[in-house]
């Protein structure tokens, strides 16, 4: 059984000057989210924050992580450039994958991976209803057709990202707005999972039905073993840009 090296970043942030946030996430949102990733004998979690050495993300630790998760808010802008080049490339040559939630669809990494804004509307905390449309999505695998939060922050369209390559969820909220909320997308050899549940002041990953997404989530964007060379790979060969294609 292949061992799946899992790292989930958070900017744990909310959680130290927050109150009702601490109370629903004490150790944090991303120790939540490794509490039950780590019942799954096939994963090894690890947690990275905004504030430790190398903002949680050193080039042995990237190089060692097969799927990435990343929940933002906050300090999207403190996030290093630099940064999320390295997290761009892993993912374009095939080596990482990456999955955004809720508030990471402004974050640097979702953006540059997609080419996007990430801009989207939002509004009060509501009930929400997540509806499952491709159920045979290994995403959606023991999934209900759907499932409710009874508080979660409003998201709605229109959510400026290009067009998915596979809609699994769009949800619903009682002010009657809707929003893709679940959808993949590939980028060169790489994969990358939107999700939108995740308010930091909704226990929505308390929820059996988001975490058992997540889990799916992980275990779909294991990187392909790749079969072919890639630049990094294959220093003797001059490789062209597109500018230089065209000339």
């Amino acid at each position: 059984m292949k061992t799946i090296n899992v790292t989930i970043w958070n900017e744990f942030r909310h959680e130290k000057r927050n109150p009702k946030v601490q109370e629903i996430y004490p150790e944090g949102i991303h120790a939540c989210i490794k509490k039950f990733l780590d019942v799954n004998e096939d994963m090894k979690v690890r947690l990275a924050a905004l504030d430790d050495p190398d903002q949680g993300l050193p080039d042995e630790v990237l190089d060692s992580t097969d799927v990435l998760i990343w929940w933002g808010h906050l300090a999207h802008r403190e996030v290093s450039d630099e940064l999320v080049e390295k997290i761009r490339q892993r993912v374009y040559l095939g080596k990482m994958s990456f999955i955004a939630l809720h508030s990471a669809h402004h974050s640097k990494p979702f953006r540059a991976i997609l080419g996007t804004n990430g801009n989207l509307s939002w509004g009060r905390d509501q009930k929400e209803i997540v509806w499952t449309l491709l159920p045979a999505h290994e995403i959606a695998a023991g999934i209900p057709d759907h499932f409710i939060l009874p508080l979660e922050e409003l998201y709605s369209e229109p959510f400026y990202i290009p067009q998915p390559d596979e809609l699994i969820f769009c949800s619903w909220f009682e002010d009657g707005h809707v929003m893709r909320s679940g959808a993949t997308f590939y980028r060169g050899a790489g994969k990358v999972f939107y999700f939108q549940p995740g308010h930091e002041e909704c226990p929505s990953f308390h929820n059996p039905y988001v975490q058992r997404v997540i889990t799916n989530a992980v275990r779909w964007a294991v990187p392909n073993e790749i079969g072919y060379t890639v630049k990094d790979e294959c220093p003797h060969i001059t490789w062209k840009t597109t500018d230089e294609f065209n000339q």
